[in-house]
């Protein structure tokens, strides 16, 4: 149990009225996930590198799966480094990491050494999503927490319609053998700027210093986040209400690995792992094979480059819309709703062919997907554990939900040499119906809840 000199991090950092703090937080955590876009420009740069000869479907599978399984990596490893060694040393880390692979990669000499360094950079980008989506759940107030969280989803994946907006302009302006270089370089660039900022600005999470028994510098981090919103406001912040399930939170701060395969732990890995795989399934197969389904069905590169662009501005339409309701619906019920229209949607996606409405339902489509990678990704996953084991279990949730992104590639392009783009949306309906069935199964209620309420696994 705690001693006398508990800081209580959650009670206070609950009881703030929203300030200038929490939109620090929210602004550099934002435009970090904006600007590393390297994920999110993998189809756009292996269109470019169809057309010049430097790879076919089964190397594009194999550049997927490498970048999938450095995710994999990067959120197992990221996880333990953030829960043992803080949030801050950690973003900071793999944010470093993930520019300089992204550099290296520009210059790459052939394809075989860009998918070698592809996989180091699926690595740091497997950390580093990891890191911010869980962390950014500890500075908020638990009142909010579902539409802080939805924020920074709207903000970070505003990426994919930029991404897809430059590589039109490349197009129009460069060769496409320089077009995939600067699609690295450019958001490496605006990542090099984040990480200046977040160096001097981003204070380390007094619920993660309390969770290891680091009490004075947790209380030195509270007091000057509450006198900066003190002195903001201009008045008395409101009283401390102690929540005594902190109390538990010290005896649990080093569990193993093991306890994440055991009873209520057990359940939640589950239930994360299924939201994330779902995720990753539809998510990243439309990213990286949408411009290549269109190449297949006879559409040239500058119309599958603008078909791609206008549907992934659904993504940010899509967030925009969860960020309005993620606190107003139990997350269950919007969970299996997502995923039954996905499901729904993409299959009747599959039989168009007018550039029209391919357009129109495409779009749609990707409101949906988006609406639920704001809710897997951004909310549901990264608040569904302990302070204590909050990166390790949003860490094993991501590394399991990775091992599909790792395997499905090779499935989508069997299935598009053999059945076409129709047998890849059955694929994915099946995925997001079998995953609506595993939160009605194992699903449990946290809007509204306190960090520390959720986290109590008794």
């Amino acid at each position: 149990m705690k001693n006398d000199n508990s800081p209580f991090a959650g009670a206070r950092l609950d009881r703030l009225p929203t300030s200038k703090f929490h939109w620090k937080i929210f602004a550099i955590v934002g435009f970090a996930l904006l600007t590393c876009w390297s994920n999110a420009i993998g189809g756009l740069v292996l269109a470019q590198l169809k057309v010049i000869g430097w790879t076919n479907n089964s190397q594009t599978a194999l550049f997927t799966s490498l970048s999938t399984a450095g995710m994999f990596f990067g959120a197992l490893i990221g996880g333990s480094i953030g829960d043992k060694y803080g949030r801050k040393k950690t973003f900071l880390l793999f944010e470093v990491m993930h520019i300089i692979t992204m550099l290296v990669a520009a210059v790459s000499p052939n394809m075989n050494f860009l998918m070698v360094v592809r996989f180091f950079m699926g690595l740091a980008l497997g950390a580093l999503l990891t890191i911010l989506f869980a962390s950014f759940t500890e500075y908020m107030p638990s009142r909010s927490r579902g539409t802080w969280s939805s924020r920074i989803s709207f903000v970070g994946n505003w990426s994919y319609p930029i991404c897809s907006l430059i590589a039109m302009l490349l197009t129009e302006i460069v060769a496409p053998e320089m077009n995939w270089r600067l699609q690295f370089v450019i958001p490496a660039l605006l990542s090099t700027f984040i990480s200046l900022i977040a160096w001097k600005a981003f204070p380390e999470s007094p619920r993660w210093l309390e969770s290891k028994g680091r009490y004075a510098d947790a209380e030195k981090v509270l007091t000057n986040i509450e006198n900066e919103v003190s002195k903001e406001t201009n008045s008395v912040l409101p009283e401390i209400h102690k929540d005594k399930t902190e109390k538990n939170e010290e005896e649990k701060q080093n569990i193993s690995y093991t306890e994440f395969f055991k009873g209520k732990l057990l359940k939640r890995v589950i239930l994360g792992s299924f939201a994330l795989i779902a995720m990753n399934v539809t998510q990243y197969t439309l990213i990286n094979w949408l411009p290549t389904m269109f190449l297949a069905q006879g559409i040239d590169l500058k119309k599958s480059v603008f078909l791609n662009t206008m549907n992934m501005f659904g993504a940010p339409v899509g967030i925009f819309i969860a960020t309005l309701i993620m606190d107003k619906i139990p997350r269950k019920v919007m969970g299996i709703g997502l995923l039954s229209i996905m499901a729904v949607l993409g299959y009747i996606y599959s039989f168009q062919r007018s550039m029209l409405m391919i357009s129109i339902l495409g779009f749609f489509l990707m409101i949906s997907v988006y609406m639920f990678v704001c809710y897997a990704s951004a909310v549901y996953v990264p608040e569904i554990w302990p302070t204590y084991a909050k990166l390790r279990g949003s860490g094993l949730c991501n590394a399991i939900g990775r091992i599909s992104g790792i395997i499905v590639p090779f499935i989508v392009a069997k299935l598009l040499d053999s059945v076409g783009i129709t047998g890849v949306f059955i694929l994915l309906g099946i995925t997001c119906l079998i995953t609506a069935i595993i939160i009605g199964i194992f699903g449990i209620e946290t809007r509204g809840k306190s960090v520390e309420e959720i986290g109590s696994i008794k």
